[in-house]
């Protein structure tokens, strides 16, 4: 879990992040994998990947915008 500086736990909203949400992440941001070969190691479609990234991306600037925690549920 990620928490706003300065917020004790309790007192902000969380989004949550799927696994699978992470593990696109991780592939994309982190291992710098082309889309079409991170979608192949999660056994999905490449657009069905883009909409897992994007989801992603999604709940991450609402974290950061917003002052949320983030967990990875």
């Amino acid at each position: 879990m990620f928490a706003p500086y300065g917020k004790r736990v309790g007192f902000f909203n969380m989004v949550e992040i799927t696994r699978e949400e992470a593990e696109a992440i991780r592939l994309k941001n982190i291992l710098g994998l082309e889309q079409t070969q991170a979608a192949y190691k999660m056994k999905t479609s490449q657009s069905t990947f883009q909409r897992i990234l994007s989801s992603a991306y999604q709940k991450i600037a609402q974290g950061i915008i917003y002052g949320r925690g983030i967990r990875i549920k």
